[in-house]
């Protein structure tokens, strides 16, 4: 056999044995060869108070990879402090997350004029950064406004917002909230599933607007494994993982008491986490429990507590 020849063939085999192992591996062990979602941290979600430095101080000694970008700080820096940033994340191992959408969108609206008109400096920090992904959440009820109402009014707001982000590099993430006791709150109820989520995302029209998933939103709003799986990877910006209180029945569960992931097991976070590497989703995966415990620990401690949640989450999914 020629040389060249005898070298695509053993190439050849050698392919074929790495496709017959994925297949005939466990299913746990291709998750783990397939997952390209990162252990996130964003530091307010658990209580801990943080500069940019420190939160990339803090994902680094207790094993993350990623940080949550804060476009405020970002945006004040100069060009060498930025370059300095950058250069810190990088020896970190670290890459950004998702940042917070700064604008407020939901009240009043002399409060959205001004926070869009802040918003380019901020986009472009982001972009400077390197950091490409903005999320935000959607209020489930309103007083004044009916459904249609408010649905009109937040893809017109969204859509300015998606607009200045797409012209610095930002993809916009909108996350729903699924508790009934958060959409029955107020007299009309909005938007709090997937599926209206996406309505919404057609309204606005731009097609840097996605979703930020919340297993603890999937779960009180009745989800399965097959909603997840009806998105790709270009529809999820950001995704935040939490676990539920046991003994409370799904409508009765209080957004604001949630626990650390895989602390109970009411969340199915192993279903959660296997179908988003069955999409290639591959941004952030972080927790954010609005735990009093939790909140209550120094924050070293705080941060490794939740660290060690999300690697038992991604261990039991098999994903890690």
């Amino acid at each position: 056999m020629h040389p060249t020849s005898r070298r695509r063939f053993l190439g050849d085999l050698a392919g074929l044995a790495g496709t017959l192992w994925l297949t005939s591996a466990s299913p746990a062990a291709a998750a783990r060869a397939r997952r390209k979602y990162t252990l996130d941290l964003v530091c307010g979600a658990i209580g801990v108070q943080a500069n940019q430095r420190q939160a990339i101080a803090w994902a680094r000694q207790a094993g993350f990879e990623s940080v949550q970008p804060v476009p405020q700080e970002l945006a004040l820096l100069s060009e060498s402090d930025a370059q300095e940033l950058a250069q810190t994340l990088r020896e970190a191992r670290l890459t950004w997350g998702a940042a917070g959408l700064p604008v407020e969108f939901r009240r009043d609206e002399a409060a959205f004029t001004r926070d869009v008109a802040a918003l380019p400096a901020l986009a472009q920090a982001l972009q400077r950064a390197g950091a490409s992904r903005v999320g935000t959440w959607l209020s489930p009820s309103h007083d004044e406004l009916t459904y249609t109402a408010n649905l009109a009014q937040h893809a017109r707001r969204l859509r300015e917002v998606a607009k200045i982000l797409a012209d610095h590099g930002q993809r916009l993430g909108l996350e729903y909230v699924g508790p009934k006791t958060l959409w029955s709150a107020k007299r009309f109820p909005f938007i709090h599933t997937l599926a209206e989520t996406r309505d919404l995302i057609a309204a606005i029209g731009q097609d840097n607007v996605g979703v930020v998933l919340d297993s603890w939103h999937w779960y009180t709003a009745g989800e399965s494994e097959q909603d997840l799986l009806s998105l790709s990877n270009r529809d999820v910006v950001a995704c935040d993982l939490n676990d539920a209180p046991a003994g409370i029945p799904v409508d009765e569960q209080m957004d604001s008491r949630r626990e650390l992931p895989a602390a109970t097991g009411v969340i199915d976070v192993a279903t959660f986490l296997r179908a988003l590497v069955t999409i290639g989703y591959d941004g952030p995966v972080r927790a954010e429990p609005f735990n009093q415990p939790l909140n209550d620990l120094d924050d070293d401690a705080a941060v490794r507590a939740t660290a060690d949640a999300l690697r038992k989450a991604f261990t039991v999914a098999g994903v890690l």
